[in-house]
């Protein structure tokens, strides 16, 4: 949510599918009309959109983020996998790749539900990454339509049931049909265009 000129088609999408989602800072800011806590650089960005994609919106889109979780456990491939959005203690916090071990550690101690599992995967800083503290497994796929690491492909990440290994891929789809819906529809079309033209 925010950002992207097609926000119900999203929806539909992962519905139609069954892909299970977690709620991440943006789809809660939408759902609950509140502030979403993202970094300064981009905040005007989802200020605006925002209002664009609750014009967008119906009342089940609306109502499919609202119940969307916060937390999902699940076994995959013989793996325990933890997802959330941001750290297991808030959705607002980052792991980056050079977020220090012990304030990860943090994150995880204070977490509402105990991080018990092979594979922690979040999002929030879109930036892939693939790290490991003592056992834990931390992963994020990175983002599919705001990248933030330089790659403009849509970035997400594979688990292989057998192997368990991780693959990172950035998948190419069509810019220029996205930015000219965006300098269509959306305001700051200039600098929403220009994030998805340079992957940051």
């Amino acid at each position: 949510m925010d950002y992207g000129p097609d926000p119900d088609r999203c929806i539909d999408l992962l519905q139609k599918k069954n892909i299970t989602t977690i709620r991440g800072n943006h789809d809660n800011a939408v759902a609950f009309k509140v502030d979403c806590q993202c970094g300064y650089r981009y905040k005007h960005l989802s200020i605006a959109t925002r209002e664009y994609t609750w014009k967008i919106l119906d009342r089940a889109g609306m109502k499919y983020l609202q119940k969307l979780p916060l937390l999902i456990k699940e076994e995959i491939g013989g793996k325990s996998f933890y997802f959330t959005h941001g750290s297991p203690r808030s959705m607002f916090e980052y792991i980056k790749p050079e977020t220090s071990d012990e304030e990860v550690l943090r994150m995880i101690e204070g977490a509402a539900e105990p991080v018990e599992a092979d594979f922690l995967v979040v999002g929030h800083s879109h930036i892939p990454m693939n790290r490991k503290i003592g056992n834990l497994t931390i992963i994020n796929p990175g983002s599919a339509g705001q990248p933030r690491d330089g790659d403009t492909g849509a970035s997400c990440a594979v688990f292989d049931t057998e192997t368990g290994e991780v693959e990172f891929l950035h998948l190419k789809y069509d810019i220029d049909a996205v930015c000219a819906k965006i300098e269509e529809r959306m305001p700051h079309a200039e600098e929403l265009t220009g994030i998805l033209r340079r992957g940051y």
